[in-house]
């Protein structure tokens, strides 16, 4: 049987490159990696004899095995991908992330806790992990990451022993929207929270929902309007997003007797459906209620500028990227709170006073 025949069928691997380039292997390796005094000429000719013995260059897996790394860097998501997709600031932390990692050589990889595509954050292949949003219910997979040593970074989740914390101040930012609705007068006050828990179910909120919430956001988010307010409805929408807002708005609004005079959704695709439910049912924003969001996503509202907290996304992912980066290259991580700014908008106004 020919040498040519034999290469036919065998699987071509380093080794045989080298042989054939007439070089020894770690030269051939050196040549292929670029990362070591190999002449140009050298490696010309490794690349020649790769090509004629059609090898691609050496596995990286078994690379990821020598070094004791896979270059990936996990992002655990708290919905479904299908659902986290929908919600543009979960795209935008996304990219900041990957703006971060991307630029060090590392790859993403998307785990969630949740649903049919369900990954394990126990057992995926990764070198490090950042956490979006997620609930409180994670510290025991939190607790067998840090057992295989791997460096752990959270945005907007509560706060964990050796997990580093990229933070934004939605407590004090919803209390910021609800002394504003205070100071217009308001009293009756509703709340459209994000999902407080699994399985995510549109329902009014209950009233120990400080005791039976899991999303760390929500909660926080909530906790902003009852620093402000004694008391107030509201309503849990199944997801952000339009549609969602719409369920809940109709909930609240479309009712016997007072109506609240004001609503603050916690994102801004919710406080979108608001409008929708209170415009359908007649009522204008903000002659007949009042609307502040939470984001600052840029959605098309005709004549309402929207009222929101607009938080700066992008930044947290990277600050995220940055510090998992830092920490596998054995650099400290450095932890981020981030703050969200007040657009005042048109949808908020002083209540209207019927008189009898």
């Amino acid at each position: 049987m020919s040498s040519e025949a034999s290469h036919g069928r065998a699987r071509p691997n380093l080794a045989a490159v080298a042989a054939l380039a007439g070089v020894s292997r770690s030269t051939a390796s050196l040549a292929f990696s670029g990362a070591g005094p190999v002449s140009a000429a050298t490696r010309a000719r490794v690349l020649a004899a790769a090509e004629k013995l059609n090898y691609a260059g050496p596995d990286p897996r078994a690379q990821s095995l020598r070094r004791g790394r896979s270059g990936i860097v996990g992002v655990v998501l708290e919905d479904t991908l299908a659902d986290a997709f929908r919600d543009p600031m979960n795209i935008a932390m996304l990219d900041g992330i990957a703006d971060e990692t991307g630029s060090a050589g590392a790859s993403l990889l998307l785990l969630t806790e949740v649903g049919p595509d369900r990954a394990s954050i126990a057992s995926a292949p990764m070198d490090g992990v950042i956490l979006i949003g997620c609930s409180t219910s994670l510290d025991e997979s939190v607790a067998i990451v840090r057992q295989r040593g791997l460096p752990i970074v959270a945005i907007e989740a509560q706060p964990m022993d050796a997990v580093l914390p990229i933070a934004l101040d939605n407590r004090f930012a919803t209390s910021t929207a609800a002394r504003h609705l205070k100071g217009l007068g308001h009293e009756r006050i509703a709340v459209v929270a994000l999902p407080l828990e699994r399985p995510h179910l549109a329902a009014p909120l209950p009233a120990n929902w400080e005791a039976t919430a899991t999303s760390y956001t929500a909660i926080q988010r909530l906790k902003g309007v009852s620093d402000v307010f004694d008391s107030f409805t509201g309503f849990v929408a199944s997801q952000s997003s339009i549609e969602a807002g719409e369920v809940a708005g109709a909930a609240l609004l479309d009712v016997d007797g007072d109506r609240p005079t004001a609503i603050i959704a916690q994102s801004d695709l919710i406080a979108v459906g608001v409008i929708h439910a209170a415009e359908s049912l007649g009522l204008s924003v903000p002659g007949d209620l009042s609307v502040i969001g939470f984001d600052g996503v840029r959605v098309d509202l005709g004549q309402h500028d929207l009222a929101t907290l607009v938080q700066p996304a992008v930044e947290k992912g990277r600050a995220a990227g940055r510090a998992v980066m830092d920490m596998l290259a054995g650099r400290e991580g450095v932890a981020a709170n981030f703050t969200s700014r007040f657009h005042e908008g048109n949808t908020t106004a002083p209540p209207v006073i019927h008189l009898s």
